[in-house]
């Protein structure tokens, strides 16, 4: 298969891109337009880029918002409420179908690579086990890693240390963490020493609910970077959220940036979920409950944008979508200026392949796998503008989706 009269980020004029089987074979200059014919698809001087990438989202609890009951306030721990509820209830083909359905509307907006975050505070694991079957089931799709999080807590909930390392015995990728929702402090930072040493001795990726909270005083994300520092584990973890952030003053932040660099962990921000669930409990002035993007883009740190839910306890929208949270994301992180605009699908790209630890299996480089899309428009600005979308998503060199644009007639 040949891809003709594309455009590629970073390089001037039109571009030819040859793929051999599940690889990339070449990538060459071209000098001008040309027909389209036999193997070849027409970008039509659109980008052609690496799939996109879901870094943060919750496929276990997905499609469940209302079951059994809605979250009226609105909040993250009226949420995690619900969401005990529902849990419940949850049966080992429930989650596979709503899981599946999810990835369906993933697969739609051009998404190849997903970092699931799934509860293992549950003594049978349901939820883990039935991810691991999707993971396994889906893999013509999509790359799925799988978080072992324990949604109610480490230390705070009864066996926690023993499940968590049970779902990492049992196939989760990631040790996930919730330090803020521990019962005290001492549980918050003892649930970072635990996890960071769960994974050091597997081997595993780390990625932590971090801070997610308007509360000033939630400062885990120190200890997470330390641990990180100080183990030269950094890359390969991850602080989702960290949301308190946004409450920090910036004498505090200017020492924190600091340690932050020389840890080198990476940054998952939800920008609509976060921006719904935050600042509930503030009259006038209302914070926005984000947490720095901006900020941590221009100190140098991988930050990115994930969805987080699909109608679920926490967030009643959503499908599947994430170019909708990266222009969300850019107005509500003040970050539609110009540089900002050129460079914006890093943060849904590049960025996020990052934060999942993905090297070389990602990127449109020759050699690498032949997974690319199509998009509807020649530059990032423009992808925005006009709210695009991928035309054609590229899976080991194979066609998995086509997008036929919606027509338009205009009688006057």
């Amino acid at each position: 298969m040949k891809i003709v009269n594309a455009r590629l980020r970073g390089r001037e004029g039109l571009q030819r891109i040859e793929l051999d089987g599940a690889r990339i074979a070449a990538i060459a200059a071209q000098p001008a337009p040309a027909e389209a014919g036999g193997d070849e698809l027409d970008a039509a001087g659109n980008l052609v880029v690496p799939p996109f990438v879901e870094p943060h989202i919750h496929l276990d609890a997905t499609l469940t918002a209302g079951e059994p009951a809605w979250n009226m306030s609105g909040t993250l721990f009226e949420g995690i409420e619900r969401w005990a509820e529902r849990k419940a209830l949850v049966t080992h083909e429930d989650i596979k179908t709503r899981a599946k359905k999810a990835i369906d509307m993933l697969v739609e907006h051009g998404i190849q690579h997903v970092r699931t975050h799934v509860d293992v505070t549950d003594p049978t694991l349901a939820a883990l086990k039935a991810m691991l079957e999707v993971r396994e089931e889906t893999r013509h799709l999509i790359d799925l890693q799988i978080v072992a999080f324990p949604q109610e807590g480490i230390e705070s909930y009864q066996g926690g240390r023993e499940l968590m390392t049970e779902a990492i015995a049992l196939g989760a990728d990631v040790v996930g963490g919730i330090p803020h929702f521990e019962n005290t402090r001492e549980q918050g930072v003892g649930s970072i020493k635990f996890l960071m040493d769960l994974a050091e001795r597997t081997g595993c990726l780390v990625d932590v609910h971090c801070d997610e909270t308007d509360d000033p005083q939630s400062r885990f994300l120190e200890v997470l970077a330390e641990e990180a520092r100080v183990r030269d584990m950094g890359e390969r973890v991850t602080a989702s959220h960290t949301t308190a952030m946004g409450s920090w003053d910036n004498a505090y932040c200017s020492k924190l940036f600091r340690l932050l660099k020389l840890s080198r962990i990476n940054f998952v921000s939800c920008p609509t979920e976060s921006i719904h669930l935050q600042g509930r409990f503030d009259t006038f002035p209302k914070r926005r409950g984000l947490t720095r993007v901006a900020e941590l883009d221009r100190a140098g740190l991988n930050v990115c944008f994930g969805q987080d839910s699909i109608v679920d306890p926490w967030y009643p929208l959503g499908n599947g979508n994430i170019l909708r949270i990266l222009e969300a994301g850019l107005h509500i992180c003040h970050m539609l200026g110009y540089a900002d605009l050129q460079r914006a699908l890093d943060l849904i790209t590049e960025h996020s392949a990052k934060a999942l630890h993905l090297g070389e299996r990602y990127g449109l480089e020759v050699g690498r796998p032949a997974n690319l899309l199509i998009l509807s428009a020649a530059n990032d600005y423009e992808m925005l503008r006009s709210q695009g979308h991928a035309l054609v998503s590229i899976r080991h060199g194979e066609i998995l989706m086509r997008r036929t644009p919606a027509r338009i007639e205009r009688h006057r």
